[in-house]
C-alpha cells in the first residue's frame, strides 16, 4: 500500500495519487500554492483515495467560512462509505466535529490521534488553524513540543512543525525563542507562511516596527506572490507597522492596494481588512465609503452558531455593543462594556495582535469619554511594552491633557 511522505499508509491510493497528496499537504502546511487543486488531482488519479478526500475537506473547513464549511460537510458524506484505517477514521471523526462547528471537539480528537501519530503533518496543520480560531494558541506550542522529538531535522515537514512550535511560543510570550526558531524555520522553508508570520508577530509585540518592515521587505519575494494564499494577512501586519510609526496614509494605501487585491470573499480574509479599517477609524482617519463595500462582501459569510455561541453570548455581544456605542459617540458606555471583557478576549479567537483592536477601541473610548484615570492607566500599560508606538504616545498625551 502506498504511504505518505511521513510513512502513513494511504487507503485507496496509487503511487501517483500519493505524490499529489504529499504535495497538497505540503501546500496546506506552507499556505503556498493551491492545496485543493492538488487534492483534486490525487482524487482524479485514485477516486477511492480516502485521505485525499479528507485533506480536501479539511482545506475547505480551514477558511472558517460557512460557505466552504458546507462544501466540506457534503464532501465528508462521500468519505464515510470508503475504506478507512485507524488514522483515517480519526481524521473523519475530527472532520465531522469541525463541520458541525465543534472545533474544540475536533482538536481533542486530533490531539489524541497525534500522540499515536506524531508525524501526521496534515493533523498538525489542521489543529493549529482550529486553535487559532479558538484563541488557544499556547496549545499549539504544547502539541508541537510533544511531536518534535519524533521528527528528524531532515524529514519532509520538519520546518513546518518547527514553525508551528515557534508560533505557539510567540503567543505564550516567549518572544526570543519564537524569533530564533522562526528564523531557522524560514531558512528551511522560505516559502512557508508561519515562519515569516511569527517573526512579524514578535516584532509587533515587542515594539519593533522598523525591524518588522525591514524583515518584510527583505523577504517579500517569498510571501507576496500569487501562490501565497494568505499574503493578505502579511499585508495587514505591514499596515500595522505603519500605524505604529504614525504613517497612517501608508497603512490606508495598503488597505486600498494589496490588501483589497489579495482579499477573497472568505470570513478569514474579510476580518483582516475590516480590522484595519476600524483601527484607522479609531485613529480619526477618513475611511470614506469603504465600510459599505466591506458590508456587501460580508453578506452570507459570517455566523455565530456552534460551540462558539456561548462565547459570543458572554463576550462577543458586549464587544459588538461597545463598538456600536463607540460609533454613536457614547464613549462612556463603550468603556463600561469593554473593561470587564479584557481578561477573556481570547475567547473570541485569534492572536494577541488581532484582538488588540479591541484594546485600541477601549483606550480611544476612555480618552473621548474624558476618563482620565482609565486613559492614563491603559496608556502606561501599552507604553511599557511598546514605548515607541505613535498611537500609544498619542493616547498618553491625550490622557495627560484631560482634566483631573
Amino acid at each position: 500500500m502506498p504511504r505518505d511522505a511521513q510513512g502513513h499508509e494511504l487507503s485507496g491510493a496509487t503511487p501517483e495519487a500519493a505524490s499529489q497528496y504529499d504535495a497538497a499537504v505540503r501546500s496546506l502546511a506552507l499556505m503556498h500554492g493551491d492545496p485543493i487543486a492538488r487534492f483534486d488531482a490525487a482524487i482524479e488519479a485514485a477516486p477511492g483515495f480516502t485521505m485525499a478526500r479528507i485533506g480536501k475537506a479539511w482545506a475547505l473547513v480551514l477558511p472558517n467560512d460557512p460557505v466552504t464549511r458546507g462544501m466540506a460537510e457534503a464532501l465528508a458524506d462521500t468519505i464515510r462509505p470508503l475504506t478507512l484505517n485507524a488514522r483515517e477514521s480519526a481524521h473523519l471523526a475530527a472532520l465531522t466535529e469541525a463541520t458541525r462547528r465543534a472545533r474544540g471537539g475536533a482538536v481533542t480528537i486530533l490531539e489524541r490521534h497525534l500522540m499515536q501519530h506524531p508525524r501526521d503533518l496534515l493533523a498538525h496543520t489542521v489543529a493549529v488553524m482550529l486553535d487559532v480560531y479558538l484563541g488557544r494558541l499556547p496549545r499549539v506550542r504544547q502539541r508541537a513540543a510533544r511531536a518534535m522529538p519524533f521528527w528528524p531535522r531532515d524529514a519532509e515537514g520538519y520546518g513546518s512543525i518547527l514553525a508551528f512550535h515557534a508560533f505557539g511560543l510567540e503567543e505564550s510570550g516567549d518572544y526570543a525563542r519564537a524569533e530564533e526558531e522562526s528564523r531557522e524555520a524560514a531558512d528551511i522553508e522560505p516559502l512557508g507562511f508561519f515562519p515569516h508570520h511569527t517573526v512579524t508577530h514578535v516584532m509587533e509585540m515587542t515594539g519593533r516596527p522598523e525591524d518588522g518592515l525591514g524583515w518584510m521587505a527583505a523577504r517579500e519575494r517569498f510571501w507576496a506572490s500569487p501562490e501565497h494564499g494568505y499574503q493578505l494577512h502579511i499585508w495587514w501586519h505591514r499596515a500595522l507597522f505603519h500605524l505604529e510609526l504614525g504613517e497612517y496614509e501608508a497603512a490606508l494605501a495598503i488597505c486600498d492596494g494589496p490588501a483589497m487585491l489579495t482579499q477573497r470573499r472568505l470570513a478569514s480574509h474579510l476580518a483582516n481588512t475590516s480590522s484595519l479599517l476600524w483601527r484607522l477609524h479609531v485613529l480619526g482617519c477618513d475611511t470614506g465609503t469603504r465600510w459599505r463595500e466591506m458590508a456587501a462582501l460580508w453578506e452570507g459569510h459570517a455566523d455565530g452558531e456552534g460551540e462558539m455561541a456561548h462565547s459570543y453570548r458572554r463576550l462577543v455581544i458586549p464587544v459588538i455593543e461597545a463598538l456600536a456605542a463607540f460609533q454613536r459617540c457614547d464613549h462612556q458606555r463603550a468603556v463600561e462594556l469593554l473593561l470587564p471583557c479584557r481578561s477573556d478576549l481570547w475567547l473570541m479567537g485569534g492572536s494577541h495582535a488581532q484582538r488588540d483592536v479591541i484594546e485600541w477601541t477601549l483606550l480611544e473610548a476612555a480618552t473621548r469619554a474624558g476618563l482620565r484615570d482609565v486613559a492614563l492607566a491603559l496608556s502606561h500599560e501599552r507604553l511599557a511594552t511598546r514605548p515607541r508606538s505613535a498611537p500609544n504616545r498619542r493616547w498618553l498625551r491625550a490622557a495627560h491633557s484631560l482634566p483631573s
